[in-house]
């Protein structure tokens, strides 16, 4: 489960990020609860998470191209120290008494720059650090990180806002970003698998366009990835409304759901770095059992059942973002890398922007059960049909049959099919 820790680079970078990533949830919090301190409007506070994302939506490919002509490692070394130092910024003007909503927005737009860098360049540096037989592990244990960081983040953070203010949580953010910087000058150059970059040139963006689209094991895998994080993962919208319109419960069960969640995410990174292999079919599986669950938590007739359905949504969710994740980078040329995982990157984070609307839309006009599982059904049968589209590119047939007594489905080989058949 943990055995690319084995190699020390990608455990200075490990550690590194355990300690960011604390440091970012606990900004996210501390963010969202100035601008309503200060505005104290809940449209300021999602103008300023879409400041964050925008830069993504605008630029994520083009962060791909850079990547792709760089070094990854001296790019993080830039992007992390100016995400730390936004940070600093945030503290001094808060703990100073002058900050005003216009910082923070500035604030977010620049980290959200600084993203369209960080993210290809984090994502498809794992490779250079451990190399293709320990990807996935490595993939998801950051995974594990995240949702680790997760759980503890917003408690730290609501802890440090009560008694001391907003602005110390932005100074501690600010200071957790020394740990991955020193991580990243302690690696040994030496030790990393060596990358061959792109030279500089032009139409880099387009030849990463149809590098992708022919390639249909990457297209599609990244088109389902849009459906299921645009369409099923708005859980924003969908758990605030279960926990204060359905169950009648207030912020309690709200942070019960993201808790449960958060565990079952936990406990799907883990069980992904075990497995060692990306397959096709378990992504496919994995988003059919996503999509349908949430079917079945939006029937849910009680707030306990509803709240242990999160654990396995949680834990299905993470098994297509680690899967796709790592049959991505792993089908890929090392020269495309950054600009493939851009492009991977900007469906995945621009869909919630794309869907939450909908997803709200939805809530308001047919109940919050219907738009759960409106989203649900439709992450589901997008996985179907790409899974059956992979299926015919692969010239694969469904194969129905027992196996020790069991129902045993699968996907063969229309040559193994037809012998099968020829010999019955």
């Amino acid at each position: 489960m943990f055995s690319s820790l084995r190699v020390r680079n990608y455990r200075l970078f490990f550690l590194g990020q355990v300690v960011s990533n604390i440091g970012t949830w606990m900004q996210r919090i501390a963010q969202d609860w100035l601008v309503l301190s200060l505005t104290g409007s809940a449209t300021a506070v999602g103008v300023t998470t879409a400041l964050q994302f925008l830069p993504m939506l605008l630029f994520g490919l083009y962060g791909g191209v850079l990547v792709d002509r760089l070094s990854k490692r001296r790019a993080l070394l830039f992007t992390q120290s100016a995400m730390g130092a936004t940070g600093i910024a945030l503290a001094v003007l808060t703990l100073s008494g002058h900050v005003q909503v216009w910082h923070v927005y500035v604030a977010a737009f620049a980290v959200g720059l600084a993203t369209v860098v960080d993210n290809p360049a984090r994502q498809s540096f794992v490779s250079e650090m451990v190399g293709p037989d320990q990807l996935q592990n490595a993939v998801s244990l950051n995974s594990a990180n995240f949702q680790s960081a997760r759980l503890i983040g917003p408690a730290v953070a609501g802890v440090m806002i009560t008694g001391v203010g907003t602005g110390w949580a932005f100074l501690a953010n600010g200071l957790s970003f020394v740990a991955p910087l020193v991580g990243l000058l302690m690696m040994r150059a030496r030790e990393l698998h060596v990358v061959e970059r792109a030279p500089r040139g032009k139409g880099q963006l387009r030849e990463g366009l149809q590098y992708v689209a022919g390639r249909p094991e990457l297209i599609w895998t990244i088109v389902l990835v849009g459906f299921v994080s645009t369409f099923g993962f708005n859980f924003p919208v969908y758990l605030s409304a279960f926990a204060d319109d359905v169950f009648h419960a207030g912020a309690g069960s709200y942070s019960l759901f993201n808790t449960v969640m958060a565990v079952g995410s936990l406990a799907g990174a883990l069980l992904a770095a075990r497995r060692g292999t990306a397959r096709m079919r378990v992504l496919v599986v994995g988003a059919v059992a996503f999509g349908t669950l949430e079917i079945v938590a939006a029937l849910a007739p009680s707030l306990w059942l509803f709240a242990l359905l999160m654990a396995p949504i949680g834990m299905f969710g993470m098994t297509v973002n680690v899967t796709a994740n790592t049959s991505v980078q792993m089908g890929t040329d090392p020269a495309m890398r950054g600009r493939v995982m851009a492009l991977y990157m900007m469906v995945f984070m621009g869909g919630s922007p794309i869907g939450a609307p909908i997803a709200g839309w939805v809530t308001d006009a047919y109940g919050v059960r219907a738009g759960l599982a409106v989203g649900g059904a439709i992450a589901a049968l997008a996985a179907v049909t790409i899974g059956l589209v992979l299926a015919r590119v692969g010239n694969l047939r469904l194969s129905v049959g027992w196996n020790r007594g069991y129902p045993h489905v699968r996907f063969v080989p229309r040559e193994a099919q037809e012998q099968l058949a020829a010999a019955a």
